[in-house]
């Protein structure tokens, strides 16, 4: 692989840069230990740290001969068994940036180099400590900003879905193997593939990739906060129950109609799952070309949105207006939410809630005070119960967009050769559409990739990792 060299010994801080309570620096390669040889003396004086057992911890001083640097602790993982596959050296030192630097300055004197973003994930995927997916999983693990974000990241880096794309791929391949072997006695006209057994395979196949494929919408919000559009007509208050819901004053509240012009995004962990909410220009006839901007941006959100809070004034609105107004949102051939609220706003200006909304069952609505925070605890309840169920716990969940392609490619070839064999084609184009389902789930995992595709999914790491 030409992205980066793999016979030397890098370097890099694998913590956060900055000043901190410790630090640790990471070193990977062949002159790992020979390096740290040179410029440690352990505090055990007899000991001889380039020929100590590996997953061991040491303590000693770093530096040069003329001046000593730190007093680190020294961790060694050998080759295979460290997170790179190779001899690995870990110093933990104290989380001075003028430490962290002496000590890197000094890994490259002794002829290390700096590694690159993703390096140490680059050559355990070659080494073949992990795969693909799994790699990807990693830079995930350490992007998650919610339990749930977590969880998925930890579940893939684990192998759940590597061993579910794995099954699939082996199961075409033996199948490819007996219809290559059809072509060598193609004069006989034997046949090894029992094609009855192929398409019982294909309909697994299809079943398995579409739970996938249709799995994506949940796990990618997961991965990047779930989004939470708040709509409805000019002063109804989405602005205050923005505020009311991250608890902060994020949106501009005003009495004069058409106050948001633009999209005011924030997000917030509730329940463990990341909601990403998107406060939008109220809903009516433009009255100048800015607010026309801000309406048009409005129904794009709504387009993008997971679930959809639609706001309206309690004390003004009829159950047939906000009927009418759902009735926009349902046109056919809209991406449909996951689920649309109602939000009746301004209950502190009622004596008492209106009659007449508890028929409309189809939704859940819920009365609010935007302005005296009463009740918003529910709208959180909801929108974390929405979620909940709506997750499958036992199915595997793709949240990474390269993934989520190869998978509609890899079933848009299986559909192919279902069409194949119902055309009664010959072994040898059969196999190039096997071939094109193979190519595109080895993607996902690795087994088929490009230094382009790599250097892509790696850069996309910090240094150190």
């Amino acid at each position: 692989m030409g992205i980066f060299q793999l016979n030397d010994t890098i370097c890099a801080l694998s913590t956060a840069p900055g000043t901190g309570a410790i630090a640790v620096i990471r070193l990977s390669g062949p002159a790992s230990f020979e390096t740290i040889g040179r410029v440690f003396k352990p505090a055990k004086k007899k000991l001889d740290i380039a020929s100590v057992k590996s997953h061991t911890i040491h303590l000693g001083v770093i530096g040069s001969e003329s001046s000593i640097v730190d007093e680190v602790l020294i961790s060694c993982f050998r080759a295979p068994h460290s997170y790179t596959g190779e001899d690995v050296i870990e110093i933990s030192c104290h989380g001075s940036v003028y430490i962290q630097q002496k000590i890197l300055e000094l890994m490259l004197s002794m002829g290390l180099r700096l590694a690159k973003p993703g390096e140490f994930t680059f050559r355990a995927f070659m080494n073949r400590k992990f795969d693909l997916s799994q790699a990807e999983a990693v830079a995930d693990l350490i992007a998650s900003h919610s339990d749930t974000s977590h969880d998925l990241a930890l579940q893939q880096m684990r192998g759940g879905f590597s061993k579910k794309i794995g099954a699939l791929r082996n199961s075409l391949i033996e199948f490819t193997a007996l219809i290559e072997l059809e072509l060598d006695f193609s004069e006989e006209h034997l046949i090894f593939a029992d094609r009855t057994g192929l398409r019982t395979l294909l309909d697994l196949i299809e079943k398995e990739l579409a739970q996938l494929i249709q799995s994506f919408r949940y796990g990618n919000v997961i991965k990047n906060g779930i989004p939470v559009a708040i709509i409805g007509k000019p002063n109804v208050g989405k602005s205050t129950l923005l505020n009311a819901i991250l608890n902060e004053e994020k949106a501009i509240v005003s009495e004069i109609p058409g106050t948001t012009r633009d999209a005011i995004e924030d997000t917030i962990v509730l329940g463990g799952y990341s909601f990403r909410f998107i406060d939008t220009a109220g809903l009516r006839a433009a009255e100048d070309k800015i607010e026309t901007i801000g309406i048009e941006r409005t129904w794009e959100k709504i387009g993008e949105a997971s679930i959809i809070l639609y706001v309206f004034d309690a004390t003004l609105q009829s159950f047939e207006d906000v009927k009418e107004a759902i009735a926009e949102l349902e046109k056919p051939g809209e991406s449909q939410p996951l689920s649309l609220v109602l939000i009746g706003n301004k209950t502190d200006k009622m004596k008492k809630l209106p009659k007449g909304f508890k028929e409309f069952v189809e939704y859940e609505t819920i009365f609010v005070s935007g302005k005296r925070k009463e009740n918003i605890h529910l709208i959180a309840e909801h929108l974390v119960d929405i979620v909940k169920n709506t997750k499958a716990s036992d199915r595997t969940i793709v949240s990474n967009t390269r993934h989520y392609e190869a998978l509609v490619q890899a079933n848009a070839s299986i559909a192919c050769i279902r069409n194949g064999l119902s055309a009664g084609i010959s072994p040898d184009l059969l196999t190039v559409d096997i071939h094109k389902a193979l190519y595109h789930l080895g993607e996902i995992t690795g087994e088929i990739t490009t230094d382009e595709i790599l250097g892509a999914i790696f850069s996309r790491f910090c240094v150190g990792k």
